[in-house]
Parts: C-alpha cells; structure tokens; sequence
C-alpha cells in the first residue's frame, strides 16, 4: 500500500478517535536550560504564535526543521507549485529578527512525483534527512539522506540515497531526527508503523554519512504499544527529546510530550505532557527544536489563529521558574 500523504488531515482525526561550509555554530545547550525539564514541563515554553504568511497557507505546511543559524527553514506542504502531493520548501530570513521570505520548493533531485516530507538537518548542515514514498524503496514511505557541500547553498543538494535496509521497511518510517551525540556515534532516531496513523518510536546506529550501520530498535521506554507516538527531536546533546503521541493524559487528539536523560547512555524518563499552552484542544505534531534549544516549532491542526488545517507554529522556552 502507497501512503498518498504522510501527514493529513485524516491523520488528525484518526489520533483523535485513537486518544479517546559550515553554519554559525550554537551552543549545545542554551544558557539557563535545565536538563531535568520534565517535572515542570507544562511551564517551560510560551504562548505558541503562528507563522502566518508566506510560511502557512490555505494549504497543509508541517514538519518544520530549522538549519543550525536559524536562516533557513524547511518545512513540507501541498501548496501550489510542487513537483507531487506534498514537496519540501525552504524560506529564508537576513537574521533571526527578520520576516520569512516567500518559500521556493527544493526541486528535484529531492522532490518527485511522489511524497516528501520530514525535512532534518545535521548541525553542520551537509546532510538532509527525510521521508518519501518515491519508488524503489523498502516500504510504504523510506527515510532518505542527501548530502551537498556546500550549506549555504540550499538547492545544491545530490540525489537523496536510501538509508538503508536495516531502518527501511516494508513497513512505513516516518519523521527522521539525525543526532552525533548517541552512545557510540550518530543515532538516527524515527517512527515506524504499518500506516501514517499508527506508529511508534525507533533508533539506529547511522555513520557520518547518513546510512545505517546497525539495526533499528524499538524505544521502549517512550513507547505506549497502544497508541501512536511520532515525530522524534532531541537537544543537541541527546539529554531531551520531544515526540507527540495521543496517548491518555494529553489535552487534544494529539499532544506534545518530552522526557530526559542524563546521558546518551542512559534510558529516557517517562514521557511527560508538555501541557498548556502548549498543547491544546487542536492536534499538536511533529515538533522540531531548533539547535540552541530555544525555539520549538510544531504542526497544529484547525488550531484558532490558523491560515489553513494544518499551520506551522512557534513557541520560545521560558527560563526556569524562580526557586526551581
């Protein structure tokens, strides 16, 4: 079976019936960011705005990724003027105080007649990870990489290689998160599931150029079997990760959740309801932190103050609570 879209609005509602040259360098953790955030998750990120336009439109923009610097974001959408059902789009801005200039689809070599979406980027910028249900893959949807050399360039990548059979299946893989701070070098983090709307979490060893070295397993301390969890970003350091799951305990169909570790060698704390505000009675998914970890953008779903169905959001994380 061909998944026509990986994230859509048939999407939303299935988790809802189920829960009843090299970048500026950042540092690899913002100043003032505490690593054990889960006791006050529901406090540690404002008020959520929307991007408005040009980013969203009246169609479906989701699965947003920011480059190192914060000048480039790629983001997936069924807007007017892609090559298939739903392509990758990078907008730029002069600074981080800057508007977002009008999106430009990537074009081919990584867009196709099929679907792309689950746009990731290294830290330094030479690698693109993301989903395409394009022929000559394992499965329903395959994770691809594609390298280019030159990161100020953003339509200067090569033609996307599979990553490879011990991640790819004949199942669905969806929404890769590429990180060099696992136990013993680069970790792929993802989900996979028979469909788009069931699907749990997976990681697998990767080397530095983006293919599996290793067989996937299954993140069992994150993992509800009973209900769906997806879209995995972590902290620069590995120590926090977010995922949104519709699992019991969240405020909408699908909600944003994060747990922590002390280290890449140690198991994840039990997931945690990022809460309000957040999260709301709309569908919160696929969230991406930027590479200092004080910007999360997320996709939302009919969320009030949207521009269509599905809408790309931002929130900034708060400083910790006096006395925390």
């Amino acid at each position: 079976m061909r998944i026509c879209s990986p994230y859509t609005p048939i999407l939303i509602a299935a988790l809802a019936i189920a829960a009843c040259e090299t970048p500026t360098p950042v540092a690899t953790r913002a100043a003032g960011v505490r690593t054990e955030l889960a006791p006050d998750a529901p406090s540690s990120w404002s008020e959520p705005v929307n991007l408005g336009a040009p980013i969203n439109s009246p169609g479906a923009e989701q699965a947003p990724t920011l480059s190192a610097d914060g000048l480039s974001l790629y983001f997936a959408s069924d807007r007017l003027g892609g090559l298939g059902g739903v392509d990758l789009w990078v907008s730029h801005r002069d600074n981080p105080e800057s508007p977002w200039e009008m999106p430009i689809n990537l074009g081919s070599p990584i867009n196709s007649p099929d679907v792309e979406s689950g746009p990731n980027l290294s830290i330094d910028g030479h690698l693109l990870f993301f989903q395409s249900s394009r022929l000559g893959g394992e499965g329903s949807n395959d994770l691809y990489v594609a390298y280019r050399a030159d990161v100020h360039d953003d339509f200067g990548w090569g033609d996307p290689v599979n990553v490879g059979a011990d991640v790819n299946t004949s199942a669905g893989e969806f929404g890769p998160w590429y990180t060099e701070n696992g136990a013993d070098g680069p970790v792929l983090y993802f989900a996979r599931g028979p469909n788009n709307t069931f699907t749990q979490l997976y990681s697998a060893p990767v080397d530095r150029d983006g293919r599996a070295r290793g067989s996937a397993v299954p993140v069992t301390e994150l993992n509800d079997p009973a209900f769906t969890q997806g879209r995995p970003t972590l902290a620069v350091d590995g120590r926090e990760i977010i995922f949104y799951s519709n699992r019991q305990g969240g405020l909408g169909g699908a909600d944003l959740w994060t747990a922590t570790r002390r280290s890449a060698n140690d198991a994840w704390s039990p997931p945690v309801n990022l809460g309000a505000p957040l999260n709301s009675l709309a569908g919160e998914l696929l969230p991406a932190l930027s590479r200092d970890g004080n910007t999360l953008l997320f996709t939302t779903n009919n969320r009030p103050g949207g521009l269509g169905g599905m809408d790309i959001w931002m929130s900034r994380r708060l400083p910790p609570r006096a006395g925390k």
